[in-house]
């Protein structure tokens, strides 16, 4: 059974900041955060994420909306892959894609053009096409739960279903204890961050779009430890400085650690980028797809 389309509706997100304009970091010193949410600029899938100073920087724009069950809703059901398109503002028409979700009571992350992005502004409307929360990978192993992916995207981020298990190239394979903020929370609403010690070396290799394995991670429902677990997710947003958080992965398949063959690269190519979401199929109703 293929799931459903579904047109949803959100606006972009403004930042906000509570009275006091600062953050503490893990060695407890203020910060001012800097591209939290909001229209970000000049980021972009593929960019390696030490290059880029600020905090929870995603690229591009975050979407919620004004009702927050339908913040909810949006987030639950938007998959990475998921085309977007501006329904109002300077931008309107401009045409994107889902590329995670963030939690914070909903919150999608979509890519667009640069010169969209240039004149997009906080409360213009973005229609997402959903598609694919629910879908069940064909022929995996026991006990393997694809989430939060558009189906279409399954080839584009070298999804390999064998016999017995799935093959996949990610850029690193972490152990379940970095997992921070996001930890008890579902995982069809939040992403996880990694809390990486400052100067780990695979911080130096992560760009935004890769793939990141967790072990000793189960999300098939609220996101905790399980022991013999492997959750692989999509790197979404970028380090922070506050305890507990960090880059952060939308998590796209999990199961048994028996049930992956995994491939650590850490100089191969970042499988989600702009190129990759342009070329897959879209969903155009209940099983039926065009290009």
């Amino acid at each position: 059974m293929i799931p459903v389309a579904m047109n949803l509706a959100g606006t972009v997100e403004s930042p906000t900041v509570g009275p006091t304009p600062y953050r503490v970091d893990r060695d407890g010193r203020p910060y001012v955060p800097v591209g939290d949410g909001g229209v970000v600029l000049g980021v972009h899938l593929g960019d390696a994420l030490d290059g880029v100073d600020g905090d929870h920087v995603a690229p591009g724009a975050t979407l919620a909306h004004p009702d927050p069950a339908a913040s909810l809703g949006l987030t639950t059901y938007a998959c990475i892959g998921n085309p977007v398109t501006v329904r109002d503002g300077a931008a309107a028409g401009a045409r994107g894609w889902v590329l995670g979700k963030r939690g914070e009571h909903g919150r999608v992350l979509v890519t667009l053009p640069d010169e969209a992005l240039a004149v997009l502004r906080p409360g213009d409307g973005v229609s997402v096409r959903a598609h694919g929360q629910g879908a069940v990978l064909t022929g995996a192993p026991d006990g393997v739960q694809l989430l939060n992916l558009d189906p279409g995207m399954t080839d584009a981020l070298g999804i390999a279903v064998g016999p017995s298990t799935i093959g996949l190239t990610v850029r690193v394979v972490v152990p379940g204890r970095l997992a921070g903020n996001g930890v008890g929370r579902p995982a069809h609403q939040w992403d996880v961050d990694l809390a990486f010690p400052a100067g780990d070396p695979d911080l130096a290799v992560l760009r935004f779009g890769d793939l990141v394995a967790v072990t000793d991670l189960d999300v098939r429902h609220n996101i905790g430890f399980r022991r013999g677990w492997t959750t692989v997710g999509v790197l979404v947003h970028g380090d922070s400085p506050q305890p507990g958080h960090g880059p952060g992965i939308t998590p796209v398949l999990t199961g048994p650690s028996t049930a992956f063959e995994l491939t650590e690269d850490r100089t191969g190519p970042t499988p989600l980028t702009w190129d990759s979401l342009a070329a897959r199929p879209v969903a155009t109703g209940a099983g039926r797809r065009a290009r």
